[in-house]
């Protein structure tokens, strides 16, 4: 293990050691969990933790469940002691670093598979996903035993099936999104960002801008056909390909009636510029 500074774990054993004692002293436990190559949204997350419990866990693991072949999964940025400075000035208390081999030994066989949220959207386009997700999920809210784990709205699909995954099971764990940072010009943050080039840096930013102008439209009361069409439109001449543009409902992501919305939406959108894919999502309000 690299020289870090900050305590962290690299065993169940040793995880549960430090959090044994937490609870000795009835410490509300916070838990953040990342792939790592963080970036200020993860970092909000933690400073959301700590504004909500007494300790903060944050785990750093590369699932290997939610990449298909021909994904990144070994070109995935790992910056492990940038990740650890940034951790440390966020006042997390603990990283966990499990591997392979503690999530994943010899003879694993179980998968968590949902299906509500889970289905459409991301899963088009990535069958594997969200069942990688709540598989790695899942074992890492039984390794933590959490109070709290906090999730991005950035990946506003993968919240739900979260919250979803957690009611089914049972799990005693309240589920909590943080917003979506952006950059200053709109881009999501994103720890694939780093694959864009300059000039596909410069045309990703034109992601919020189609999705704001979505949700806008459905907020003036456009149908929500007429609105579709033209967010799809955009982002068809913007990007070299499109996976989705759809607005669906925000509390369960089912498809949405023609005409005006009559309820919460959430518009949500995948694209691509060369081999890297860009995910956003915003909100949509009932018009007044």
């Amino acid at each position: 293990m690299q020289n870090l500074q900050i305590p962290h774990a690299t065993t169940i054993s040793a995880l549960r050691t430090r959090i044994r004692t937490w609870r000795e002293d009835k410490l509300r436990i916070g838990f953040v969990p990342t792939m790592g190559a963080l970036h200020d949204g993860h970092i909000s997350l933690v400073r959301l933790a700590k504004a909500h419990c007494d300790r903060v866990v944050a785990s750093i693991f590369v699932n290997p469940k939610q990449f298909a072949a021909g994904e990144d999964l070994d070109t995935y940025p790992r910056t492990l002691i940038e990740d650890a400075e940034k951790l440390t000035g966020a006042q997390c208390d603990l990283i966990y670093l499990p591997t392979n081999e503690i999530m994943y030994p010899d003879g694993y066989s179980a998968i968590v598979s949902l299906k509500g949220p889970a289905l459409g959207l991301e899963s088009e386009a990535r069958p594997h996903f969200f069942d990688g997700v709540a598989t790695v999920v899942a074992k890492l809210f039984n390794q933590v035993r959490p109070d709290m784990a906090f999730f991005g709205e950035k990946d506003y699909q993968q919240l739900l099936v979260i919250k979803q995954m957690v009611r089914d099971l049972d799990f005693p764990i309240d589920i909590l999104g943080g917003e979506t940072l952006r950059e200053k010009d709109g881009l999501a943050m994103s720890s694939r960002n780093v694959y864009l080039s300059d000039t596909d840096r410069a045309r990703a930013a034109r992601l919020n801008i189609i999705l704001a102008d979505f949700a806008a439209a459905l907020e003036a009361g456009q149908a929500v056909a007429e609105a579709r069409r033209t967010a799809l439109g955009a982002a068809e001449a913007g990007f070299d390909s499109v996976d989705y543009v759809e607005a669906r409902c925000a509390e369960t992501l089912a498809p949405l009636d023609d005409g005006p919305i009559r309820q919460p939406a959430r518009v949500l959108a995948a694209v691509r510029l060369g081999s890297t894919r860009l995910i956003d999502n915003r909100p949509a309000k009932t018009p007044s």
